[in-house]
């Protein structure tokens, strides 16, 4: 009977002392979290394990992430694929669809939207500035000019060229007039003033040529026979020709003074204002203006804008990390981590794993408590 409660006894002890003493190794893993002194000795196995290599652990973390578990081709393998580029892709068209291509928003809307606000206003404003600044520019060059030097060198032999034609215009229409009834009147009129302001020569006239009448039938055919000369043509080409010469040379603001351009200008900007009618344009949407942006978008923008995003951003992804420094990124978070908070979580998650333990030392202790009663008992 002392044999077996000896064995019991030494088993209960052994037990005890195994559960204890993996209870406190567990606990020592991390307590106490910072080390403990009795006067300046410091105690042995203070702070714990993992408080006392927390630099260490930090340190090893950050190594393991960055060499195992964040790497670029980690990176590349999750990330740059087609699988994924078509996503973007996707997502993009579709953002871009509903949000700006087929939204309800007109034009006004989005430059509201954007704090630009009085557009018909700031607009014709602007017409009205660049019309008058466009007009006095070009003033400014015409006064100080002639036509020789503004108008292009072709043009001025174009119209040199035309002397003749005008010339020969004038002249036909000359002989059409003067051959019409009209003509003929007014050739009597004339003669009746001539002689009308005459007097007595223009009575004596009369006397011997007969009346306005008859002096028209010899006057009429002379203006024609004068119209018909080859040497009258010549004669008016000269004229035309020197007319012409002298005009070019006169400075152009002799031949506009006097012209009032204000009215020109006050209808230029109301033309121009008509004509772009900014106000009722701003009131459609960008899909009223760009119908086919939607498929332009999808199959051409798009695709090309993520295909260079993905290139360029696989070609940096290893320059980005190293600047992203992820190793001290861990390192800092882990070294600001509590400690008490790493314990809970620690034995949060593998609390029955640990209690397994307390319980196997306690079952080791205790089969070591047996052998060791067994042992004192054959001994003795």
């Amino acid at each position: 009977m002392g044999f077996l409660w000896t064995i019991i006894f030494m088993a209960v002890v052994g037990a005890a002392i195994g559960a204890v003493t993996n209870h406190f190794a567990i606990k020592m893993l991390f307590r106490p979290h910072e080390a403990k002194y009795i006067g300046s000795w410091r105690v042995p196995f203070t702070p714990g394990l993992i408080p006392k290599r927390r630099d260490e652990l930090a340190k090893q973390l950050g190594i393991t992430v960055i060499k195992h578990l964040l790497t670029p081709d980690i990176f590349k393998k999750k990330y740059f694929n087609d699988a994924m580029k078509s996503k973007a892709n996707d997502f993009v068209v579709k953002q871009l669809n509903k949000n700006i291509l087929q939204s309800d928003k007109t034009v006004h809307d989005w430059l509201k939207l954007a704090g630009i606000e009085s557009v018909p206003s700031l607009v014709n404003a602007k017409i009205d500035e660049q019309v008058d600044i466009q007009f006095n520019r070009i003033l400014a060059k015409l006064e100080n000019e002639t036509i020789r030097q503004i108008a292009p060198l072709d043009w001025q032999e174009k119209a040199n060229s035309k002397v003749g034609d005008i010339v020969s215009y004038i002249l036909h229409k000359g002989e059409e007039f003067f051959q019409s009834e009209e003509g003929k009147s007014t050739v009597k009129k004339l003669i009746d003033d001539f002689l009308s302001t005459k007097g007595t020569l223009g009575n004596m006239i009369q006397m011997f040529m007969g009346d306005s009448n008859s002096l028209v039938g010899k006057v009429q055919p002379e203006i024609l026979k004068f119209l018909r000369a080859p040497g009258t043509k010549v004669m008016l080409e000269n004229i035309v020709q020197n007319e012409w010469e002298k005009l070019k040379d006169r400075p152009l603001a002799e031949m506009m003074e006097g012209f009032d351009f204000d009215p020109l200008v006050v209808n230029v900007k109301a033309y121009l204002r008509e004509q772009l009618a900014i106000e009722d344009r701003l009131n459609y949407s960008l899909n009223h203006y760009f119908p086919g942006a939607s498929e332009w978008v999808e199959t051409q923008m798009v695709p090309k804008i993520t295909n260079f995003a993905f290139v360029e951003a696989e070609a940096k992804l290893e320059e980005v990390l190293r600047k992203m420094k992820l190793e001290e990124m861990v390192k800092e978070q882990v070294d600001s981590f509590p400690v008490a908070r790493l314990e809970d979580i620690v034995l949060g998650i593998s609390k029955r794993e640990f209690k397994m333990i307390t319980v196997l030392g306690g079952v080791l202790g205790g089969l070591i408590g047996i052998i060791q009663g067994l042992i004192v008992f054959l001994t003795s």
